[in-house]
């Protein structure tokens, strides 16, 4: 299903969410076409809902150069393996383990090829969706150091914090109606 048929198929509990998605996706004013897509992707394989993710995986590609879209599916994968890693780190009282090397491959890091401002800035959504206080505080950085600003920061949090929503909410529906 395309992603604005989806979108406007939501019930009607998630109005705030249609107009939130109308606002920020298909108004926006505040990212580049590659950072919101590749947001909007990242974040989407993130919340793990199957038809959310399909539907904007598909329309990323259109929009999307294929090194971009490989770029955000990239991001995705690796931030997915790290926020568990480091957020086990945050979370546990254990300060060895901050000292004890990761021995995890992270390539894509530096390998992705796309413009490292965008990367990082969907390293970030990955992040603050899978709650991953050091992985949120590591890329939040590296994103004010290559210049962007805290308005553009929260853009990026707030497509990744809609999108999330609506996963949730496709998958209660499709729970429910299961039942």
């Amino acid at each position: 299903m395309p992603i604005d048929a989806l979108i406007d198929s939501l019930p009607a509990y998630a109005k705030d969410l249609k107009l939130n998605y109308s606002s920020l996706v298909r108004q926006n004013a505040e990212l580049t076409p590659q950072q919101l897509w590749g947001t909007l992707a990242v974040s989407a394989i993130a919340t793990r809902s199957a038809p959310l993710t399909a539907a904007v995986i598909d329309e990323a590609a259109r929009q999307l150069s294929p090194q971009a879209l490989e770029a955000a599916k990239s991001a995705a994968a690796i931030m997915a393996m790290n926020n568990i890693y480091y957020r086990f780190q945050h979370l546990s009282s254990n300060e060895k383990y901050s000292t004890i090397a990761a021995r995890l491959r992270m390539n894509a890091l530096r390998t992705h090829g796309i413009e490292p401002l965008d990367f990082e800035l969907w390293a970030l959504a990955v992040s603050a969706i899978n709650g991953c206080g050091k992985c949120v505080d590591a890329h939040e950085k590296v994103v004010r150091e290559k210049g962007a600003a805290e308005e553009l920061i929260l853009a990026v949090v707030r497509v990744a914090s809609v999108i999330h929503a609506i996963g949730a909410t496709l998958d209660a529906e499709h729970a429910t109606a299961a039942a």
